[in-house]
C-alpha cells in the first residue's frame, strides 16, 4: 500500500536536486528523511512530468509536476546487534568512551545498515541491566577517527547534552601557512543550497559556530605549506572543523569534500606521494574532557594517534607521535 504525494515545483525548487525538492515539500513527514527519500527515488517511486526518475541528482524546473508514491508506513530500519570489536578507552555504570577508527560509520543509515559503531554497542549492551541502553553523545564523520562518548541511560544522555563545559579537542594536518599561530574562527555555517551534503561558511548567513585553533608545528613545504593544528570545538556543527579550516585557506589533508590537491606542489617525492595517497581527512578527535554527570568529577578520555596520521607526521617532519601530549618548539625545514 502506498500514499500519493503530488506537488508542482515552484521558484524555490528551481535548479535543486530532486531529493532536496522532495525534502522541502515533505518537511511535515517524519519518515521523509534524506536517506529514505533517496531510496524512494532510486526505487522508481517518483515521477516528474509523468516520467519515472531514478536519479536523485536530477534538477527541478519551475512547473515540474512531481508525484511521489510513498509507502504508507516507512518504519525505521531495525538496528541489529553485531559482534564487532570496540576499542574502549573508559567505562563505568553511566557512560563509556571508545576510539572510533577511520572508515567506520557511527550510526546506521540508508546506505550503511551494518557494521556501525551503534551495531557493535548494541551487542556489547546485550547483557546490560535495565534501563541501560547505549546512546551516542555527538558523532564523528565516517572518515574521522577518535573519541566517541556513549551514555548508558536516558538521564545520563540528557545531562551530557545539556552540559556547557565539555571540551572536545582534535588534531588536524592541514595545507597552508597557518598564521597567527593561534586564534578563533567564528564563521557562520549552513547547508549548501545545491548540494545538501556540503556545508558552507559565511560571515552573515547560518548558525553561529566557533572553533579555536593552535598551531603545534609546521614545515615550509614550498608552495603548499603543512601544519599540525589542535582544534577545540566550542560549538558542534556538522563538518565544522573541516569547513572552518578550509575557509581560512587551510584545508585538511585528504579531505574528499573540502580539500585541495596541494600535494602537487610538494617537491619531496616521498612526501608528495604520501599526501596524494592519504585515504581520508587527516582529522582525529584526540581528547574529550567532561564533568561526570553522576560523580561530578572531571573526566578526560584520550584516543591514541592512529597509525596513518602518525606516519604522515613523521614523514613530513611535523612531529613524532609520542610527542603530541606536550607543547614543543615549532619546526621549520
Amino acid at each position: 500500500m502506498s500514499v500519493s504525494q503530488v506537488f508542482v515545483a515552484d521558484r524555490g525548487d528551481a535548479g535543486l536536486r530532486l531529493d532536496l525538492v522532495l525534502r522541502r515539500h515533505l518537511t511535515g513527514d517524519a519518515a521523509a528523511t534524506r536517506s529514505r527519500i533517496q531510496g524512494w527515488i532510486e526505487s522508481g517511486c517518483v515521477t516528474v512530468n509523468s516520467a519515472v526518475v531514478s536519479r536523485v541528482s536530477r534538477r527541478a524546473a519551475v512547473g515540474d509536476v512531481v508525484v511521489a508514491m510513498l509507502p504508507a508506513s516507512a518504519p525505521r530500519p531495525v538496528m541489529q546487534a553485531e559482534d564487532v570489536a570496540l576499542e574502549i578507552l573508559y567505562e563505568d555504570d553511566s557512560l563509556l568512551a571508545l576510539n572510533k577508527p577511520a572508515g567506520v560509520v557511527v550510526h546506521p543509515a540508508y546506505r550503511n545498515t551494518e557494521g556501525t559503531v551503534l551495531n557493535a554497542l548494541l551487542w556489547r549492551a546485550r547483557d546490560w541491566p535495565a534501563p541501560q541502553r547505549p546512546s551516542l553523545v555527538g558523532r564523528l564523520d565516517k572518515l574521522t577517527s577518535g573519541v566517541v562518548i556513549v551514555a548508558k541511560t536516558a538521564a545520563v544522555h540528557a545531562a551530557l547534552q545539556r552540559t556547557r563545559d565539555m571540551e572536545k579537542d582534535y588534531l588536524a594536518v592541514v595545507y597552508g601557512r597557518v598564521t597567527p599561530s593561534s586564534g578563533e574562527i567564528d564563521s557562520k555555517l549552513s547547508r549548501d543550497l545545491i548540494d545538501r551534503r556540503r556545508v558552507r561558511a559565511s560571515s552573515t548567513i547560518g548558525a553561529e559556530s566557533l572553533t579555536r585553533f593552535e598551531r603545534l608545528a609546521h614545515v615550509v613545504a614550498p608552495r603548499a605549506g603543512l601544519a599540525l593544528l589542535r582544534c577545540r570545538l566550542v560549538t558542534g556543527r556538522t563538518h565544522q572543523i573541516r569547513v572552518h579550516l578550509a575557509s581560512r585557506g587551510w584545508p585538511i589533508v585528504g579531505d574528499p569534500v573540502y580539500g585541495e590537491p596541494r600535494w602537487s606542489f610538494v617537491k619531496d617525492p616521498a612526501l608528495a606521494s604520501a599526501l596524494r595517497a592519504f585515504p581520508r581527512q587527516a582529522l582525529h578527535a584526540s581528547r574529550v574532557t567532561l564533568t561526570h554527570p553522576v560523580s561530578g568529577e572531571r573526566l578526560t578520555c584520550e584516543a591514541p594517534l592512529p597509525r596513518d596520521i602518525g606516519d604522515l607526521l613523521v614523514l613530513s617532519g611535523l612531529t613524532g607521535p609520542r610527542r603530541l601530549g606536550r607543547r614543543r618548539p615549532e619546526r621549520t625545514e
